[in-house]
């Protein structure tokens, strides 16, 4: 005989209908990859970041719409990316300030070392 007050059925159920956040996995995946390309002059990690940041902000706000709709370990690896996205686009950002720095002061040098008025 079927027991009427049995719900563990009916929650089985709804977790079957769940689905992951659309591009979870890519945020957390370009996260990742923008932490570790951030000392390639900096360019690549800092676009992976920027992308990444964009993607979960969206991926955010449709789980904040609806989040009976999402699964939760896609919403956890959407904050784990966008974590991943904030450090790799910090990183990537201050590499790329340090090497602009770097190329401004080693080009002020040899500017001023091929200065004809010093030798004279």
């Amino acid at each position: 005989m079927e027991n009427i007050n049995d719900t563990s059925g009916e929650s089985a159920l709804n977790n079957c209908n769940k689905v992951a956040i659309p591009s979870s996995t890519g945020v957390l995946v370009m996260g990742i990859i923008s932490i570790s390309t951030c000392f390639c002059y900096g360019i690549p990690g800092l676009v992976l970041g920027i992308i990444s940041l964009s993607l979960a902000g969206k991926g955010k706000r449709l789980y904040k719409a609806n989040p009976q709709l999402y699964t939760d370990s896609s919403y956890k690896n959407l904050k784990a990316g966008l974590i991943c996205a904030i450090i790799g686009t910090s990183l990537s950002g201050l590499f790329l300030l340090i090497m602009l720095i770097y190329i401004f002061v080693v080009g002020l040098a040899i500017t001023s070392l091929l200065d004809p008025g010093i030798w004279l």
